[in-house]
């Protein structure tokens, strides 16, 4: 309980430990958390802000924080890979409860030597993005608190959703999961009451509000499905069977990551005949262009169209 207390001016109320508690298998009345907190600002520097409804618990400012007993220097650097690369992926309630153990393993990792191996750790890997690499949009932070309080509890929400070229609007949704995919912070709801599932981008929430109503999730719905239909590639969840003939220096690195396990390749004079079933997405005609004169789209004949209408008129904005 004290763990999710935060420090002043920052507060909580007796109903939201509750919650919080429950969610670590706490089984507690709201009555027990308001006896026990008055207990334990007996013991320590806690401080109750009964100015206004509903009340709230802080740590007063000065209070010392609680640390991670006996933080070693593995765990420290695991805390700070964590912080790098999850942050965004992590419920709020999570990252506020992290946020003191993050700034120990910061303060474990700077003490070191600068010759100690797991230290030094930090400076010998990365994460690259494959494509072209772009500045993620600025995400609302009361928002992106609200959205993932919503998703940890199953419980639906009403936002203001501004899509790209139309006015901003209101809908209830349910939310059902969320994706990192490149910059781009994606979430997978019902709206309204609607069977079918949507993609909303997280920075386009411009208000968002948790309501008592519980999540109702569609029969069957699976994030890993989803996402192996191509979902993320922004297509309708539909596959096709892709031939197509690449140049050895294009091709070749198919051998070592393949598109699909179905995946054949058939050498024939100085090209690689490739053959795959793959999602049919919008994703894999831009992969596809990628590769300029290096592939030619044998199959299917609609995609190999697509292809040639596209690589027609760029050429028109080229030639003189």
């Amino acid at each position: 309980m004290l763990r999710q207390i935060p420090r002043y001016p920052g507060k909580i109320s007796a109903r939201e430990l509750k919650d919080k508690l429950e969610l670590d298998q706490f089984k507690v009345s709201k009555r027990t958390v308001e006896r026990d907190l008055q207990e334990l600002s007996l013991k320590f520097p806690l401080t109750l802000d009964d100015r206004d409804k509903p009340y709230g618990w802080s740590w007063q400012k000065d209070a010392a924080a609680f640390d991670l007993p006996g933080l070693g220097h593995h765990e420290a650097l695991m805390l700070k890979l964590v912080q790098a690369h999850l942050k965004n992926m992590l419920p709020a309630s999570t990252l506020e409860v992290m946020t003191p153990y993050f700034s120990s393993a910061e303060k474990r990792l700077k003490s070191m030597t600068s010759d100690n191996k797991v230290s030094s750790w930090q400076n010998k890997v990365r994460s690259v993005a494959a494509t072209q690499p772009l500045l993620a949009p600025l995400i609302n932070e009361a928002v992106q608190t609200k959205v993932t309080q919503a998703l940890l509890l199953d419980r639906q929400l009403k936002i203001t959703y501004h899509a790209r070229g139309r006015e901003a609007n209101q809908y209830r949704i349910h939310p059902l999961a969320l994706i990192q995919r490149g910059a781009i912070t994606y979430l997978f709801v019902r709206i309204n009451d609607f069977e079918d599932t949507r993609l909303l981008s997280l920075h386009r929430i411009q208000e968002a509000e948790i309501l008592h109503e519980s999540v109702i999730k569609p029969e069957g719905f699976n994030i890993d499905a989803e996402i192996s239909s191509g979902r993320m590639g922004y297509g309708e969840g539909k596959s096709l069977k892709l031939v197509a003939k690449f140049t050895p220096e294009a091709g070749d690195h198919l051998y070592e990551t393949p598109l699909s396990l179905d995946q054949t390749i058939v050498k024939e004079d100085d090209a690689l005949m490739v053959t795959a079933t793959v999602a049919d997405t919008p994703q894999l005609v831009w992969w596809l262009l990628g590769f300029g004169g290096g592939v030619e789209v044998l199959a299917p004949a609609a995609l190999r169209s697509e292809i040639a209408e596209t690589l027609s008129k760029a050429a028109k904005k080229y030639l003189l």
